[in-house]
C-alpha cells in the first residue's frame, strides 16, 4: 500500500475517533492502533495530531461536495438546489460523517483550524452558488436548513418527530402546526 494510500486509510479511521472524541479528546494512539500502525508511523505521515484533524476536515467537506455535485449534473427536474438538498439529508444517514463535521465546527476556537473551516466552508458556499444558480436569499436558506438539519440528527429529532411524538418535533423539523 502507498504512503497516500494509508493515509487515506488512517483518515477514514480518524474520522470516525473523532467524530466521538472531538480534537481533544481523541487519542492518536487509538487511531494508530485501529490503522494497524505505529503511532511514530502516523506522525511521520501527518506531522501532528492537528494535521490529521485537517485531513479529516477535507475529508468531510470533500465527501459533502461531491454529493452536491452528483446530484446537481443528475438533476432533471431543473431544480438542482433541491437536488443537493435530499442528498445532503442522505449523507447525514452517516452519523459518521454528521459528527465529525458538527466536531469541526466545535474545534473552530483553534485559530488555525477556523481558518482551514472558513476557506472550505466558504468553498461549498460558492459551489452551492455555481452548481445551483440561485438567488442569495434561497442559498443562505438551503444553508440555514443544512445546519437545522445537522443539529436535528445529532439529537435524534426524527425519532420523537413522529405522528405520535412531540409537536415542536415537527414543527422544527417540517413547518406542521
Amino acid at each position: 500500500m502507498s504512503a497516500e494510500e494509508r493515509r487515506a486509510d488512517i483518515v477514514e479511521i480518524a474520522l470516525s475517533e473523532f467524530a466521538i472524541g472531538g480534537l481533544h479528546g481523541t487519542s492518536t494512539e487509538r487511531v494508530a492502533e485501529r490503522a494497524g500502525i505505529s503511532q511514530p508511523y502516523l506522525f511521520r505521515l501527518f506531522g501532528t495530531k492537528k494535521n490529521l484533524f485537517i485531513a479529516c476536515i477535507g475529508r468531510c467537506f470533500d465527501r459533502t461536495e461531491g454529493a452536491f455535485r452528483a446530484a446537481a449534473e443528475a438533476d432533471e427536474s431543473g431544480a438542482p438546489l433541491e437536488a443537493m438538498g435530499k442528498a445532503y439529508i442522505e449523507l447525514l444517514v452517516d452519523r459518521e460523517l454528521l459528527l465529525s463535521q458538527m466536531q469541526t465546527y466545535a474545534a473552530c476556537g483553534d485559530d488555525e483550524i477556523r481558518a482551514v473551516v472558513r476557506r472550505r466552508w466558504g468553498e461549498l458556499y460558492r459551489t452551492v452558488e455555481r452548481l445551483s444558480g440561485a438567488p442569495a436569499d434561497e442559498v443562505r436558506a438551503f444553508f440555514a436548513t443544512g445546519m437545522l438539519l445537522n443539529v436535528a440528527a445529532a439529537i435524534d429529532l426524527p425519532e420523537i418527530a413522529g405522528p405520535k411524538g412531540a409537536a415542536w418535533a415537527r414543527r422544527a423539523l417540517h413547518g406542521e402546526q
